[in-house]
This record gives C-alpha cells, structure tokens and sequence, in this order.
C-alpha cells in the first residue's frame, strides 16, 4: 500500500502568535506588561467617560462605549507590540553578519528586488556585500569593516555601472561609525531614495546584472542569524 502524503504543516493560530510576539518582545523590553495595562485601562476609561457626554445617560451607553475602549486598547497593544518587536529584532541583529540580508529581503516591500545571500564575500573576515534593485536604482551594501570592504564594493559597483549605464548606484555601509547607516535605518534609507526608474527598466536592468553576477554557491556565507529564529512573529 502507498504511504499516506504527509499531512501539511499546521500553522500557529492567532492567539499562539500573539502570544510568542508577546514573549518575544518582553525579553527585550521588562515594562511590557505596565505599558499595555495602561492603554487598556486610558482606552476604557475614555469609551466610559465618551459614553457620559451622551445624554440621557443609559447603562447600555455606558457597556457599549466601555467595550469600545476595551477594542481600542486591543488594537492599541498590537500596534504597539509590533512596533517594540521590530525595535527588539533590531537590536538583537545589530552586528551580526547577515543582518543585511535579513532587512533587505524582508522589509523593502514591492518596489525593492533583493537576496539575503550577499553578492560578495570575504570568506576570512566575513565581510560581506549585498545589493538591492528598485525603483530607486541600485544599492550596494557593504556589511563589516569599512575599510576592507573597498574593494568589494568598488567590484560591484564597477559592474553595476557597466551593464546598467547611467542607473544611480547607491553605496551604503552598515555600522555606527561616521558615514555608516546603523542597520534599524537601513530599509528606511533605500526606500526614501528619489524614483529614478519606471517599473520595465526596473526588471531590465534586473535581468542585466543578474547575467552578469557569479554564482556564490560554492562560498561560504555568513552565519550567526537565523531569521526564523530573529524574526519577531507578526499577528495574522
């Protein structure tokens, strides 16, 4: 008799999200459970005194707008969870190599093409470099130290500049040094650069660049993330 097909992976439920996204981002911030008791007890409070500025007073006005507060402050924590989690995600990946893949390929959106796998690498010192193409041109990141990663970036940007002539070419470095972007900046960085190229040329100058880059299977790549284990789950 044929095996069964295994059955499909059961994904977590709303409630086991938000709980592993409240886990995650106590560990990171001990006043968590303070922050959300207070919105929960303002937000009641206004539906309450909301429901007072109606009159006649009715009790069933006061249940209702008080569920109302009660909603909003659900809202209020999520929204609030999320953004410290981000906080949280960062500060944790802050240094680590492959943090730029991370960001670049999670938190660009639509408008960004880009890998986590860098598209240069100094097998000795783990520098690497990585790009990302968008509306906004090109963007080369390098990820280490800045003076080593010269060469690497001068490689790429070289490249770049040859089979996509007059596409800007952006070169950021990741750190806290003078002229270096700390790596919570970084997709807020590339996703305010001016749109210089319109969607066609976008997957144009895609397709030349990606002929031309060299295969980095046989290199190793950095380790120390494991954004399975980094990424701060988001309620569905």
């Amino acid at each position: 008799m044929a095996a069964r097909s295994a059955a499909p992976e059961k994904r977590p439920g709303f409630f086991s999200q938000i709980k592993s996204l409240y886990t995650f981002t106590r560990r990171s911030f001990a006043f968590l459970p303070w922050l959300l008791t207070g919105i929960f007890i303002v937000t009641t409070g206004l539906g309450i005194s909301a429901a007072f500025l109606i009159q006649p007073v009715q009790w069933w006005n006061i249940l209702l707008w008080g569920i109302t507060g009660f909603l909003a402050g659900v809202l209020a924590s999520l929204m609030t969870m999320t953004r410290l989690s981000t906080r949280a995600m960062y500060n944790q990946i802050d240094g680590m190599p492959g943090a730029v893949g991370h960001v670049i390929s999670t938190f660009l959106g639509r408008s960004w093409t880009a890998s986590e796998t860098p598209v240069g690498v100094n097998p000795k010192t783990q520098d690497a470099v990585y790009r990302a193409i968008g509306r906004g041109g090109v963007v080369v990141i390098g990820e280490g130290s800045q003076g080593r990663l010269t060469r690497l970036v001068n490689e790429e940007r070289a490249k770049v500049s040859r089979v996509a002539h007059g596409v800007p070419v952006h070169v950021f470095y990741i750190g806290h040094g003078a002229g270096e972007i700390p790596i919570k900046d970084l997709a807020k960085t590339i996703k305010s650069l001016p749109r210089k190229l319109d969607k066609a040329t976008m997957v144009a100058v895609m397709k030349r660049v990606d002929s031309v880059s060299q295969s980095l299977a046989s290199l190793p790549i950095p380790k120390g993330i494991d954004p399975t284990k980094v990424r701060a789950p988001r309620p569905r």
